[in-house]
């Protein structure tokens, strides 16, 4: 009964004796084609965080100011935002050619849609002060309106390389006088930067 199982065995130890019949062969990697050398493809690597700490001074792209629109003038959209721009140590540099950064403003105004709810209810029965009892029902009513906005939008480019670095937008009710247009257009350049520098 053992013989089939050791003639098995012999055929095995047999068939690993012989000789493989696939063979290692080492081919030269063919040389690179005429441009490789001198070709980068820049999307085949992550790119290389920007160090916002060596951002110290910023000058208008192409030495435009912003627009003015019927709440501010653009010498006042300008001290907006260089303001903003100082509180986040940005300084407005002396010559153009020396800044680190080209900075873009622009204001648009835009539609939104809003809703609220707004509770209203309604009681039915005579009371509970004539032993009888009442029920109070209160049905939220969504209420949607339609606002115009300020839009103020943001963006700021290497002016080494002038690729876009960063962006920000901050928005202002468009309702209210000249003056509390005026203020809260600031408040919208503040909240433009409240993001930058990105952590």
């Amino acid at each position: 009964m053992k013989l089939p199982g050791c003639i098995a065995l012999a055929l095995l130890l047999t068939a690993c004796q012989s000789p493989n019949p696939y063979l290692y062969q080492s081919r030269p990697v063919p040389p690179a084609p005429p441009g490789a050398a001198s070709t980068f493809d820049s999307s085949a690597y992550p790119a290389a965080p920007r160090d916002f700490g060596r951002y110290r001074s910023w000058t208008w792209l192409d030495g435009q100011l912003p627009a003015g629109n019927n709440w501010a003038t653009p010498e006042q959209m300008a001290d907006m935002v260089n303001s903003g721009l100082d509180q986040h140590g940005l300084r407005q540099a002396r010559s153009p050619a020396a800044a680190d950064l080209k900075v873009s403003a622009s204001l648009r105004y835009e539609r939104r849609l809003r809703q609220y709810d707004d509770y209203g209810g309604a009681y039915y029965g005579s009371g509970p002060w004539r032993d009888q009892y009442g029920a109070w029902a209160s049905v939220p009513i969504v209420r949607t309106y339609e606002e115009q906005v300020a839009v103020v939008y943001l963006q700021f480019y290497d002016a080494h390389d002038n690729q876009e670095v960063w962006s920000g937008s901050g928005e202002a009710y468009a309702s209210g006088n000249r003056s509390e247009g005026v203020t809260a257009l600031r408040q919208a350049v503040k909240e433009a930067l409240d993001d930058y520098p990105p952590r």
